[in-house]
């Protein structure tokens, strides 16, 4: 049969073995899966995983095998479980991104640690074969992403996790049943067809679903990621689509991690914040030597120089999830403490007086050479007086950036952090020490 794009990424999927993975591949994508759990056990916290864990336990009878972040001792179906762990890694905006813009973990892991518990004893995948895995999820998401130009910028129509989420969910959780090639193509129609429904938890769900039908018999279009003029396929999610087949691995493969890590949120919002945050926290070292301590009376106004974007553009948040996608918000909270962390975002320190009245004076800039894209945007922050005086903070690669990567200090201590909100010590550090043997670890589902 003649060779398609569809074709090219199941083969792609079914031929990869772990010894295409480099040990820079292996190295970055392992300080993602210990991220992305510390993120879902933080977010396990949250009302809204609440919700979702209370819908899948009672509308459901579930097969019980699959454990649930942050609560041990309930266990529910794989497909639920991966998607209520997927609600809980999102739930905060405190999950990793890549570029183009997505978030590449929270829809892959989930999956693949409910696929592992899922399988019956003397079946179970390796370490390894965990790793390769969710390294496929992450290099189809990749592949798919850069089908389209428009995919390159803070994405304007779908959120990227449902839709290239849910296919690399797919890929990754049919390589890791051992899916065969014509199952994987099946596989990947599937998802496809499902692709699209928010929240993010249906990602890994959805694409866990996508991957078990093909075993039990289901097909699906196999041309579903290919450009066919009257065939609402994969293009149908962009209005530019020009897709590219995918090479069969070789010893010489390189992975898209290789080229592009991903960046690690230092705090719980949406990434353009970093920027905005970095550069307030810049400019008010500066107001501190000028002034001898932070003087909100002293400011006449700010000027935020930030890409347009209008859902990350919020004068007055009114609620958690606002202020976690507002400009103004995380600038003046990281004036007025010095920092922004999980505890910004409550509900009393959204409402804070001081805070209101700092937010009343913030004027927004959209500079041309600005743009809205998280490989090329800044952030800058300029405090004018009352004296006349200007201050101003700029920052154009924040600490987490792929450009400027956490350091392995910093990780840790990040997801020490996050893990600590449900988990003793002792259990912790044995999920760290875990992901960091994950290669000779012989029952994936350990972890």
């Amino acid at each position: 049969p003649e060779e398609t794009v569809t074709s090219s990424f199941a083969s792609f999927i079914h031929a990869v073995r772990p010894e295409h993975l480099s040990k820079t591949v292996c190295h970055r994508s392992k300080r993602m899966i210990l991220d992305s759990i510390g993120v879902g056990l933080v977010g396990s916290t949250t009302p809204v995983f609440d919700i979702a864990l209370q819908y899948c336990r009672e509308l459901y009878s579930p097969v019980a095998v699959s454990s649930v972040y942050g609560k041990p001792g309930v266990k529910l179906s794989p497909t639920l479980a991966a998607f209520t762990n997927g609600v809980a890694t999102h739930s905060m905006d405190f999950d990793d991104t890549w570029h183009p813009a997505t978030h590449p973990s929270g829809a892959v892991l989930p999956a693949l640690l409910a696929a592992s518990q899922m399988l019956p004893p003397g079946t179970k995948p390796n370490g390894m074969d965990f790793l390769l895995a969710f390294n496929v999820g992450l290099e189809v998401q990749g592949r798919l992403m850069h089908f389209s130009t428009e995919a390159h910028d803070i994405p304007r129509r779908f959120h990227p996790p449902s839709v290239v989420g849910t296919v690399g969910s797919a890929a990754a959780t049919a390589q890791l049943l051992s899916l065969s090639r014509a199952q994987c193509t099946h596989a990947l129609g599937i998802a496809a067809s499902l692709a699209g429904a928010p929240p993010i938890g249906n990602a890994p769900r959805l694409g866990f679903e996508a991957a078990l039908l093909p075993a039990r018999g289901m097909e699906a279009s196999p041309l579903i990621l290919d450009d066919i003029p009257g065939c609402a396929g994969f293009s149908v999610f962009y209005g530019v689509y020009q897709p590219k087949p995918l090479s069969a691995p070789s010893e010489r493969h390189e992975f898209l991690l290789e080229k592009q890590d991903v960046a690690f949120k230092r705090f719980p919002a949406h990434l353009g914040m970093h920027w905005v945050v970095d550069a307030a926290l810049s400019v008010r070292n500066l107001f501190i030597n000028y002034a001898g301590s932070f003087s909100p009376s002293l400011i006449r106004s700010i000027v935020l120089k930030i890409p347009v974007s209008k859902y990350i553009n919020r004068p007055f948040p009114s609620s958690e999830h606002q202020a976690r996608h507002s400009f103004q918000f995380n600038a003046c909270a990281a004036l007025l403490d010095g920092e922004v962390g999980l505890g910004s975002f409550a509900e009393t320190s959204i409402h804070r007086q001081e805070l209101r009245e700092l937010l009343g004076k913030v004027v927004v800039e959209h500079p041309e050479d600005n743009a809205a894209n998280f490989d090329k945007m800044y952030g800058e922050v300029a405090l004018l007086l009352h004296s006349g005086d200007v201050l101003t903070g700029k920052c154009d690669t924040f600490y987490g950036h792929w450009r400027k990567p956490l350091s392995k200090e910093s990780l840790l201590k990040k997801f020490r952090s996050n893990a600590a909100h449900v988990l003793p010590e002792e259990q912790i550090e044995a999920i760290i020490a875990t992901v960091d043997n994950l290669e000779s670890l012989s029952d994936s589902s350990q972890l």
